[in-house]
């Protein structure tokens, strides 16, 4: 499959600039993201390199602000080498990261792939400033609100939730000196091993944002017990955290279930605005993340973002209504 004629002016613009040629010895599309952009692995002159062509654009999906963040990272050594990047033609290349298993390929122990992934997002967060855009519980207000309307899941279904994310929403505010440069969606796509290390891509989330956002996404994906849990904040923070910062971590993570939940499940009522479901039945998201780490479970169908949005809306409810809940939000709120 070769680039859209329609995108190659851009292209060879950027080709131009980055390598002084716009003869390509290979191109191939690949797949596995969900931003909407279309992505090709490129050989020029031997060299694979990951060419980025930008799709629709809106508030969160604009490459004026994120391809800044992107280049502080990659300065910062935490994002792949940018060749090119023109916000204007939303044409980006940037080195190519051969891409092995985290789950299976990895060489350390779990513990020592949570410990540098804390490590990672310490030092992104030590960057310098990515720019503002909005305050994180806001835009998780209006996701929300556009999950809702799209009335995918029955009411019903979802009473309890809202009632107790409410009493979350009300209670939680972004500590003073908080705000940090923040990826913001540091799902397990959008963090590569080479073998060696780790990189982090896929930057159209990223702005200035509650440190807690980043931990509470690795503490969903990596830390499947308490003890993990206390190995990444502590790594993170360089000491054992205190009351707070666990509370606010705990309470960032049923914020990330409802936030990858609303997400999936109205990407789902978009491409089908016929589909109704009244109950949130779905497999444990344990289940899913073991199954996505292995290739048996894809995220690409829409029943695969179905079952997947359920199992984190799922797991939201499940945090809300231990009685850790009540005890976070009263270090946090008070």
């Amino acid at each position: 499959m070769s680039i859209p004629e329609a995108k190659r002016p851009a292209i060879d613009r950027g080709l131009t600039a980055a390598f002084g040629t716009t003869a390509l010895d290979s191109v191939r599309p690949l797949t596995g993201g969900l931003s909407g952009a279309a992505i090709y692995k490129i050989r020029v002159g031997g060299i694979a390199y990951l060419l980025r062509v930008e799709g629709s654009r809106d508030a969160f999906r604009d490459p004026d602000r994120w391809y800044g963040c992107m280049r502080t990272a990659a300065a910062a050594y935490l994002a792949p080498r940018i060749r090119y990047a023109d916000a204007a033609d939303g044409v980006a290349i940037m080195d190519f990261i051969e891409e092995q298993s985290l789950s299976l390929d990895y060489l350390g122990t779990r513990d020592d792939l949570i410990v540098e992934a804390a490590q990672t997002i310490r030092a992104l967060h030590d960057a310098p400033a990515f720019p503002p855009l909005v305050d994180y519980m806001d835009g998780m207000d209006g996701l929300i609100a556009a999950f809702l309307a799209g009335g995918l899941i029955a009411p019903a279904a979802l009473e309890e939730l809202w009632a107790r994310y409410a009493l979350l929403r009300a209670g939680y505010r972004t500590a003073d000196g908080d705000r940090v440069s923040s990826h913001n969606d540091l799902n397990p796509r959008n963090i590569l091993y080479d073998g060696a290390r780790l990189w982090l891509v896929d930057w159209e989330s990223s702005f200035l944002a509650d440190r807690y956002v980043d931990l509470a996404t690795l503490a969903n994906v990596f830390a499947h017990t308490p003890e993990e849990e206390a190995l990444l904040a502590r790594t993170y923070f360089g000491e054992t955290p205190d009351a707070e910062r666990q509370a606010r971590l705990f309470l960032m993570r049923q914020i990330n279930h409802v936030f990858y939940g609303v997400i999936m499940l109205s990407g789902v009522a978009a491409e089908r605005p016929d589909l109704r479901e009244t109950s949130l039945e779905a497999p444990r998201l344990a289940e899913i993340h073991e199954a996505l780490g292995t290739g048996d479970f894809a995220l690409e169908p829409w029943r695969g973002r179905l079952a997947y949005g359920k199992a984190r809306l799922n797991a939201a409810l499940e945090g809300l209504r231990s009685g850790r809940f009540t005890e976070a939000l009263a270090l946090v709120a008070a």
